[in-house]
Protein backbone atom coordinates (compact mmCIF):
# COMPACT_ATOMS: atom_id res chain seq x y z
CA UNK A 1 0.00 0.00 0.00
CA UNK A 2 2.93 2.56 0.95
CA UNK A 3 4.41 1.86 -2.75
CA UNK A 4 0.99 2.59 -4.14
CA UNK A 5 0.51 5.76 -2.87
CA UNK A 6 3.95 7.01 -3.36
CA UNK A 7 3.34 5.63 -6.87
CA UNK A 8 0.16 8.30 -7.02
CA UNK A 9 2.19 11.00 -5.39
CA UNK A 10 4.92 10.80 -7.96
CA UNK A 11 1.93 10.51 -10.67
CA UNK A 12 0.67 13.57 -9.29
CA UNK A 13 3.88 15.80 -9.35
CA UNK A 14 4.00 14.83 -13.39
CA UNK A 15 0.54 15.56 -14.29
CA UNK A 16 0.64 18.91 -12.34
CA UNK A 17 4.16 19.65 -13.87
CA UNK A 18 2.72 19.24 -17.17
CA UNK A 19 0.92 22.41 -18.12
CA UNK A 20 0.38 22.20 -21.45
CA UNK A 21 -0.90 19.06 -20.77
CA UNK A 22 -3.73 19.91 -17.93
CA UNK A 23 -4.91 23.19 -20.67
CA UNK A 24 -5.09 20.46 -23.41
CA UNK A 25 -7.19 18.25 -21.00
CA UNK A 26 -9.28 20.80 -19.50
CA UNK A 27 -9.74 24.10 -21.51
CA UNK A 28 -9.58 22.92 -24.79
CA UNK A 29 -12.44 20.43 -24.12
CA UNK A 30 -14.65 23.38 -22.51
CA UNK A 31 -13.70 25.34 -25.11
CA UNK A 32 -14.52 22.82 -27.66
CA UNK A 33 -18.17 22.22 -25.73
CA UNK A 34 -18.84 25.58 -26.08
CA UNK A 35 -18.51 25.96 -29.66
CA UNK A 36 -20.27 22.70 -30.79
CA UNK A 37 -23.03 23.70 -28.20
CA UNK A 38 -23.41 27.33 -29.94
CA UNK A 39 -23.44 25.92 -33.24
CA UNK A 40 -25.75 23.67 -32.58
CA UNK A 41 -27.97 25.28 -30.66
CA UNK A 42 -27.73 27.99 -33.84
CA UNK A 43 -29.04 25.33 -36.09
CA UNK A 44 -32.00 24.43 -33.46
CA UNK A 45 -33.14 28.38 -32.89
CA UNK A 46 -32.33 28.64 -37.21
CA UNK A 47 -36.47 28.89 -37.61
CA UNK A 48 -37.07 31.24 -34.80
CA UNK A 49 -34.21 33.67 -34.61
CA UNK A 50 -32.07 33.53 -37.55
CA UNK A 51 -34.35 34.12 -40.54
CA UNK A 52 -32.85 33.21 -43.95
CA UNK A 53 -32.36 35.48 -46.45
CA UNK A 54 -34.86 35.16 -49.76
CA UNK A 55 -34.43 37.92 -52.44
CA UNK A 56 -37.72 37.96 -54.45
CA UNK A 57 -38.25 39.02 -57.89
CA UNK A 58 -42.05 39.11 -58.59
CA UNK A 59 -42.15 39.16 -62.23
CA UNK A 60 -46.24 38.47 -62.44
CA UNK A 61 -46.91 42.18 -60.36
CA UNK A 62 -50.28 40.58 -60.26
CA UNK A 63 -52.77 39.89 -56.85
CA UNK A 64 -52.03 36.14 -56.94
CA UNK A 65 -48.10 36.93 -56.67
CA UNK A 66 -48.22 39.15 -54.26
CA UNK A 67 -50.52 36.66 -52.41
CA UNK A 68 -47.74 34.22 -52.73
CA UNK A 69 -45.07 36.77 -51.46
CA UNK A 70 -47.38 37.48 -48.35
CA UNK A 71 -47.64 33.25 -47.84
CA UNK A 72 -44.33 33.64 -47.49
CA UNK A 73 -43.51 36.04 -45.19
CA UNK A 74 -46.42 34.33 -43.26
CA UNK A 75 -44.06 30.86 -42.82
CA UNK A 76 -41.53 32.78 -40.63
CA UNK A 77 -38.40 31.16 -41.98
CA UNK A 78 -37.41 33.76 -44.35
CA UNK A 79 -36.33 37.31 -44.21
CA UNK A 80 -37.84 38.63 -47.42
CA UNK A 81 -36.21 41.06 -49.76
CA UNK A 82 -37.99 42.72 -52.94
CA UNK A 83 -35.67 43.28 -55.85
CA UNK A 84 -36.25 44.87 -59.26
CA UNK A 85 -38.30 42.21 -61.41
CA UNK A 86 -36.74 44.17 -64.26
CA UNK A 87 -33.88 42.32 -63.50
CA UNK A 88 -32.21 39.85 -66.04
CA UNK A 89 -31.91 36.24 -65.15
CA UNK A 90 -28.30 36.53 -65.60
CA UNK A 91 -27.70 39.32 -62.43
CA UNK A 92 -29.46 37.18 -59.98
CA UNK A 93 -26.05 35.69 -58.66
CA UNK A 94 -24.53 39.00 -58.35
CA UNK A 95 -27.10 40.30 -56.50
CA UNK A 96 -28.18 37.12 -53.94
CA UNK A 97 -24.00 37.30 -53.11
CA UNK A 98 -24.16 41.40 -52.40
CA UNK A 99 -27.29 40.85 -50.05
CA UNK A 100 -25.32 37.48 -48.69
CA UNK A 101 -28.76 36.11 -49.61
CA UNK A 102 -28.93 31.86 -49.61
CA UNK A 103 -31.87 31.87 -51.65
CA UNK A 104 -34.06 33.97 -54.64
CA UNK A 105 -36.97 33.38 -56.21
CA UNK A 106 -38.43 34.83 -59.31
CA UNK A 107 -42.33 34.90 -59.66
CA UNK A 108 -42.78 34.31 -63.44
CA UNK A 109 -44.97 36.70 -65.17
CA UNK A 110 -48.11 35.28 -65.87
CA UNK A 111 -47.82 33.74 -62.39
CA UNK A 112 -51.91 35.07 -61.76
CA UNK A 113 -53.36 33.59 -64.67
CA UNK A 114 -51.29 30.08 -64.05
CA UNK A 115 -53.58 29.88 -60.95
CA UNK A 116 -56.74 31.35 -62.52
CA UNK A 117 -56.42 29.26 -65.31
CA UNK A 118 -55.75 26.51 -63.65
CA UNK A 119 -58.77 26.87 -60.87
CA UNK A 120 -60.71 27.38 -63.92
CA UNK A 121 -59.64 24.16 -65.78
CA UNK A 122 -59.69 22.03 -62.77
CA UNK A 123 -63.31 23.56 -61.44
CA UNK A 124 -65.06 22.59 -64.60
CA UNK A 125 -63.67 19.03 -65.39
CA UNK A 126 -64.71 18.59 -61.19
CA UNK A 127 -68.33 19.53 -62.06
CA UNK A 128 -68.96 17.93 -65.95
CA UNK A 129 -66.63 15.54 -66.53
CA UNK A 130 -63.48 14.67 -63.90
CA UNK A 131 -61.73 12.49 -67.47
CA UNK A 132 -61.93 15.24 -69.74
CA UNK A 133 -59.67 16.61 -71.39
CA UNK A 134 -57.25 19.71 -70.44
CA UNK A 135 -59.91 22.33 -71.26
CA UNK A 136 -57.03 25.46 -71.18
CA UNK A 137 -56.51 26.63 -74.68
CA UNK A 138 -53.83 26.29 -76.42
CA UNK A 139 -53.39 30.08 -77.49
CA UNK A 140 -52.93 30.49 -73.59
CA UNK A 141 -49.40 30.44 -72.62
CA UNK A 142 -48.41 29.73 -69.32
CA UNK A 143 -45.03 29.64 -67.25
CA UNK A 144 -43.64 26.23 -66.73
CA UNK A 145 -42.34 26.96 -63.24
CA UNK A 146 -40.84 29.19 -60.35
CA UNK A 147 -36.97 29.96 -60.66
CA UNK A 148 -35.20 29.08 -57.15
CA UNK A 149 -31.62 30.02 -57.09
CA UNK A 150 -29.85 29.12 -54.43
CA UNK A 151 -25.88 28.94 -52.91
CA UNK A 152 -24.10 25.84 -53.31
CA UNK A 153 -23.13 25.70 -49.34
CA UNK A 154 -27.12 24.93 -48.94
CA UNK A 155 -27.32 21.23 -47.94
CA UNK A 156 -29.91 19.02 -50.30
CA UNK A 157 -31.99 18.18 -47.01
CA UNK A 158 -32.07 21.94 -46.51
CA UNK A 159 -32.66 23.01 -49.77
CA UNK A 160 -35.96 20.39 -50.19
CA UNK A 161 -37.12 22.08 -46.97
CA UNK A 162 -37.15 25.46 -48.67
CA UNK A 163 -38.56 24.26 -51.72
CA UNK A 164 -41.42 22.55 -49.94
CA UNK A 165 -42.55 25.60 -48.13
CA UNK A 166 -42.28 27.31 -51.51
CA UNK A 167 -45.07 24.06 -52.82
CA UNK A 168 -47.12 24.66 -50.01
CA UNK A 169 -47.81 28.13 -50.27
CA UNK A 170 -48.60 27.67 -54.21
CA UNK A 171 -51.10 24.78 -53.46
CA UNK A 172 -52.97 26.88 -50.89
CA UNK A 173 -53.37 29.95 -52.99
CA UNK A 174 -54.28 27.38 -55.95
CA UNK A 175 -56.88 25.40 -53.35
CA UNK A 176 -58.21 28.39 -52.47
CA UNK A 177 -58.71 29.87 -56.19
CA UNK A 178 -60.10 26.17 -56.88
CA UNK A 179 -62.79 26.34 -53.67
CA UNK A 180 -64.02 29.77 -54.99
CA UNK A 181 -64.53 28.36 -58.09
CA UNK A 182 -66.54 25.76 -57.05
CA UNK A 183 -68.26 27.69 -55.02
CA UNK A 184 -69.00 30.07 -57.33
CA UNK A 185 -70.30 28.04 -59.94
CA UNK A 186 -72.80 26.11 -57.58
CA UNK A 187 -73.91 28.72 -55.89
CA UNK A 188 -73.65 31.49 -58.45
CA UNK A 189 -72.35 34.05 -55.20
CA UNK A 190 -68.81 34.40 -54.10
CA UNK A 191 -68.08 32.01 -50.86
CA UNK A 192 -68.16 33.57 -47.63
CA UNK A 193 -64.90 33.79 -45.37
CA UNK A 194 -65.69 32.09 -42.79
CA UNK A 195 -66.40 29.15 -44.84
CA UNK A 196 -63.56 29.62 -47.05
CA UNK A 197 -61.14 29.51 -44.25
CA UNK A 198 -63.02 26.14 -42.79
CA UNK A 199 -62.18 24.25 -46.02
CA UNK A 200 -58.67 25.74 -46.45
CA UNK A 201 -57.63 25.64 -42.84
CA UNK A 202 -59.76 23.18 -40.82
CA UNK A 203 -57.19 20.19 -40.88
CA UNK A 204 -56.47 18.13 -37.99
CA UNK A 205 -53.74 19.50 -35.77
CA UNK A 206 -50.76 17.69 -35.17
CA UNK A 207 -49.23 17.44 -31.65
CA UNK A 208 -45.62 17.00 -30.82
CA UNK A 209 -44.71 14.79 -27.83
CA UNK A 210 -40.99 13.81 -26.78
CA UNK A 211 -40.60 10.59 -25.34
CA UNK A 212 -39.18 9.99 -21.96
CA UNK A 213 -38.44 7.14 -19.67
CA UNK A 214 -39.47 9.37 -16.78
CA UNK A 215 -43.13 10.58 -18.68
CA UNK A 216 -41.21 13.93 -18.65
CA UNK A 217 -42.32 16.32 -21.96
CA UNK A 218 -39.56 18.76 -22.04
CA UNK A 219 -38.16 19.15 -25.18
CA UNK A 220 -34.06 18.93 -25.26
CA UNK A 221 -32.30 21.31 -26.18
CA UNK A 222 -28.79 21.74 -28.10
CA UNK A 223 -27.02 21.73 -24.19
CA UNK A 224 -28.43 18.08 -23.67
CA UNK A 225 -27.25 16.78 -26.79
CA UNK A 226 -24.17 18.24 -26.95
CA UNK A 227 -22.40 18.48 -23.69
CA UNK A 228 -22.78 14.62 -22.91
CA UNK A 229 -21.39 13.80 -26.00
CA UNK A 230 -18.07 16.34 -25.90
CA UNK A 231 -17.31 15.75 -22.50
CA UNK A 232 -16.84 11.45 -23.18
CA UNK A 233 -14.95 13.11 -26.53
CA UNK A 234 -12.67 15.57 -24.24
CA UNK A 235 -12.33 12.27 -21.77
CA UNK A 236 -10.56 10.19 -24.58
CA UNK A 237 -8.31 13.15 -25.53
CA UNK A 238 -6.67 12.05 -22.21
CA UNK A 239 -4.64 9.97 -24.96
CA UNK A 240 -2.44 12.65 -25.57
CA UNK A 241 -1.08 13.23 -22.02
CA UNK A 242 -0.71 9.96 -20.53
CA UNK A 243 0.04 8.27 -23.74
CA UNK A 244 2.40 10.02 -23.90
CA UNK A 245 4.05 9.53 -19.71
CA UNK A 246 3.38 5.83 -20.64
CA UNK A 247 6.05 6.13 -23.97
CA UNK A 248 8.69 7.94 -21.98
CA UNK A 249 8.38 5.33 -18.93
CA UNK A 250 9.36 2.90 -21.41
CA UNK A 251 11.97 4.85 -23.16
CA UNK A 252 13.60 6.13 -19.66
CA UNK A 253 13.62 2.13 -18.62
CA UNK A 254 11.20 2.92 -15.59
CA UNK A 255 9.38 -0.62 -15.94
CA UNK A 256 12.67 -2.06 -16.45
CA UNK A 257 13.69 -0.78 -12.73
CA UNK A 258 10.45 -1.85 -11.44
CA UNK A 259 11.43 -5.56 -11.97
CA UNK A 260 14.10 -5.32 -9.46
CA UNK A 261 11.82 -3.79 -6.95
CA UNK A 262 10.06 -5.72 -3.98
CA UNK A 263 6.73 -4.71 -5.19
CA UNK A 264 4.27 -5.73 -8.51
CA UNK A 265 4.20 -3.77 -11.68
CA UNK A 266 0.56 -3.42 -11.32
CA UNK A 267 1.47 -0.78 -8.69
CA UNK A 268 2.73 1.68 -11.38
CA UNK A 269 -0.63 0.74 -13.91
CA UNK A 270 -3.24 1.20 -10.92
CA UNK A 271 -1.55 4.43 -9.87
CA UNK A 272 -1.53 5.91 -13.55
CA UNK A 273 -5.57 4.67 -13.91
CA UNK A 274 -6.51 5.90 -9.97
CA UNK A 275 -4.68 9.61 -10.88
CA UNK A 276 -5.95 10.13 -14.84
CA UNK A 277 -9.86 8.52 -13.72
CA UNK A 278 -9.76 11.06 -11.45
CA UNK A 279 -9.13 13.83 -14.07
CA UNK A 280 -11.24 12.39 -16.15
CA UNK A 281 -14.17 12.52 -13.75
CA UNK A 282 -12.91 16.03 -12.63
CA UNK A 283 -13.42 17.17 -16.98
CA UNK A 284 -17.06 15.75 -16.20
CA UNK A 285 -17.89 17.79 -13.47
CA UNK A 286 -16.29 20.83 -14.97
CA UNK A 287 -17.79 20.80 -17.83
CA UNK A 288 -21.14 20.08 -16.68
CA UNK A 289 -21.11 22.68 -13.70
CA UNK A 290 -20.08 25.38 -16.95
CA UNK A 291 -23.56 24.03 -18.83
CA UNK A 292 -25.54 23.80 -15.95
CA UNK A 293 -24.32 27.25 -14.38
CA UNK A 294 -22.39 29.26 -16.99
CA UNK A 295 -23.99 28.54 -19.98
CA UNK A 296 -27.56 31.21 -19.22
CA UNK A 297 -25.13 34.23 -19.08
CA UNK A 298 -23.73 33.56 -22.63
CA UNK A 299 -26.74 32.72 -24.21
CA UNK A 300 -26.78 28.78 -24.35
CA UNK A 301 -29.55 27.11 -23.26
CA UNK A 302 -29.10 25.57 -19.60
CA UNK A 303 -27.92 21.87 -18.95
CA UNK A 304 -30.63 20.26 -17.08
CA UNK A 305 -28.89 17.50 -15.49
CA UNK A 306 -30.38 13.87 -14.73
CA UNK A 307 -32.87 12.99 -11.99
CA UNK A 308 -30.93 10.01 -11.40
CA UNK A 309 -27.53 11.49 -10.33
CA UNK A 310 -25.76 8.08 -8.69
CA UNK A 311 -26.19 6.50 -12.49
CA UNK A 312 -24.39 9.83 -13.68
CA UNK A 313 -21.98 9.37 -11.04
CA UNK A 314 -21.47 5.51 -12.55
CA UNK A 315 -21.41 5.96 -16.22
CA UNK A 316 -18.95 8.93 -16.06
CA UNK A 317 -16.83 6.50 -13.55
CA UNK A 318 -17.09 3.67 -16.30
CA UNK A 319 -16.52 6.22 -18.94
CA UNK A 320 -13.05 7.43 -17.51
CA UNK A 321 -12.18 4.12 -16.54
CA UNK A 322 -12.07 3.10 -20.62
CA UNK A 323 -10.86 6.45 -21.48
CA UNK A 324 -7.47 5.86 -19.40
CA UNK A 325 -7.37 2.00 -20.35
CA UNK A 326 -7.19 3.19 -23.75
CA UNK A 327 -4.70 5.96 -23.55
CA UNK A 328 -2.38 3.22 -21.56
CA UNK A 329 -3.19 0.48 -24.29
CA UNK A 330 -1.65 3.22 -27.32
CA UNK A 331 0.88 3.96 -24.94
CA UNK A 332 2.01 1.26 -24.66
CA UNK A 333 1.84 -0.20 -28.26
CA UNK A 334 3.27 3.07 -29.49
CA UNK A 335 7.36 3.34 -29.26
CA UNK A 336 7.49 7.07 -29.61
CA UNK A 337 5.27 10.44 -28.36
CA UNK A 338 5.07 11.27 -32.30
CA UNK A 339 3.14 7.54 -32.46
CA UNK A 340 0.95 7.80 -29.50
CA UNK A 341 0.26 11.66 -30.44
CA UNK A 342 -0.59 10.66 -34.07
CA UNK A 343 -2.50 7.34 -33.50
CA UNK A 344 -4.31 8.49 -30.50
CA UNK A 345 -5.72 11.53 -31.99
CA UNK A 346 -6.33 9.93 -35.15
CA UNK A 347 -8.70 6.49 -33.84
CA UNK A 348 -9.89 8.74 -30.97
CA UNK A 349 -11.77 10.96 -33.93
CA UNK A 350 -12.61 7.38 -35.70
CA UNK A 351 -13.96 6.10 -32.31
CA UNK A 352 -15.77 9.50 -31.97
CA UNK A 353 -17.32 9.00 -35.72
CA UNK A 354 -18.30 5.31 -35.07
CA UNK A 355 -19.72 6.35 -31.95
CA UNK A 356 -22.07 8.74 -33.21
CA UNK A 357 -20.47 12.04 -31.57
CA UNK A 358 -20.03 13.65 -35.30
CA UNK A 359 -23.20 12.06 -36.80
CA UNK A 360 -26.07 10.22 -35.54
CA UNK A 361 -25.80 6.51 -35.27
CA UNK A 362 -29.43 6.21 -36.69
CA UNK A 363 -28.40 8.39 -39.64
CA UNK A 364 -24.72 5.76 -40.45
CA UNK A 365 -25.43 3.43 -43.11
CA UNK A 366 -26.44 -0.19 -42.25
CA UNK A 367 -22.67 -1.62 -43.22
CA UNK A 368 -21.70 0.18 -40.19
CA UNK A 369 -24.72 -0.39 -37.49
CA UNK A 370 -22.68 -3.43 -36.94
CA UNK A 371 -19.31 -2.01 -36.39
CA UNK A 372 -20.33 0.95 -34.65
CA UNK A 373 -21.08 -1.34 -31.06
CA UNK A 374 -17.40 -2.21 -31.16
CA UNK A 375 -16.69 1.96 -30.18
CA UNK A 376 -16.76 2.33 -26.65
CA UNK A 377 -17.80 6.13 -27.32
CA UNK A 378 -20.84 4.60 -28.85
CA UNK A 379 -22.02 2.80 -25.52
CA UNK A 380 -20.85 5.49 -23.20
CA UNK A 381 -22.96 8.19 -25.57
CA UNK A 382 -25.97 5.83 -25.33
CA UNK A 383 -25.68 5.28 -21.80
CA UNK A 384 -25.48 9.50 -21.20
CA UNK A 385 -28.11 9.83 -23.47
CA UNK A 386 -30.38 7.58 -21.33
CA UNK A 387 -30.14 9.81 -18.81
CA UNK A 388 -30.21 13.49 -20.49
CA UNK A 389 -32.28 13.13 -23.07
CA UNK A 390 -34.41 9.98 -22.07
CA UNK A 391 -35.10 10.85 -18.33
CA UNK A 392 -33.85 6.93 -17.69
CA UNK A 393 -32.62 5.81 -14.39
CA UNK A 394 -29.32 3.00 -13.83
CA UNK A 395 -31.09 -0.22 -14.49
CA UNK A 396 -32.90 1.33 -17.92
CA UNK A 397 -28.86 1.68 -19.27
CA UNK A 398 -27.26 -1.19 -17.64
CA UNK A 399 -26.35 -2.81 -20.73
CA UNK A 400 -25.00 0.40 -21.86
CA UNK A 401 -22.68 0.41 -18.84
CA UNK A 402 -21.82 -3.45 -18.65
CA UNK A 403 -21.18 -3.62 -22.55
CA UNK A 404 -18.24 -0.54 -22.19
CA UNK A 405 -17.15 -2.33 -18.91
CA UNK A 406 -16.67 -5.69 -21.32
CA UNK A 407 -14.25 -3.45 -24.08
CA UNK A 408 -12.75 -1.93 -21.25
CA UNK A 409 -11.67 -4.95 -19.62
CA UNK A 410 -10.86 -5.78 -23.07
CA UNK A 411 -8.70 -3.15 -23.88
CA UNK A 412 -6.93 -3.83 -20.44
CA UNK A 413 -6.37 -7.58 -21.31
CA UNK A 414 -4.74 -6.66 -24.73
CA UNK A 415 -2.47 -3.90 -23.19
CA UNK A 416 -1.08 -6.65 -20.35
CA UNK A 417 -0.12 -8.65 -23.90
CA UNK A 418 1.34 -5.44 -25.01
CA UNK A 419 3.36 -5.13 -21.95
CA UNK A 420 4.32 -8.79 -21.80
CA UNK A 421 5.57 -9.18 -24.96
CA UNK A 422 7.93 -6.09 -24.89
CA UNK A 423 9.47 -7.76 -21.86
CA UNK A 424 8.09 -4.81 -19.81
CA UNK A 425 6.84 -6.79 -16.66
Amino acid sequence: MQILKATIIKDLKILLRDRIGLFTMFFMPILLVIVITSVQNSTFDLVNNNKITLVIFDKDKGPMGAQFVEGIQKIGLFNIRNSDPAVGLAQIPSLMYDSNALVALVIPAGFTRFIETKAEDLATRALKDPDAANTIPDKIILPDSLLMFYHPVMQPSFRQSVEGAFRSVVQVIQGEAIVKKLYDAVNQKEIPPDLEKQILFGQMAVAEIPVSRSGRQTIPNASQHNVPAWTIFAMFFIVLTLGGIMVREKNSGSFIRLKTLPASYLNALVSKQIVYMGVTFLQAVVIFAIGNKIFPYIGLPVLHLPKDIPALVIVTGVCGYCAVSYAIAVGVFSNTSDQSNGFGVISVLILAALGGLLVPSFAMPANLQKIIQLSPLHWALEAYYGLFLEGGKLIDIWTNILSLLIITLLIQGVTLYGLRKKNLI
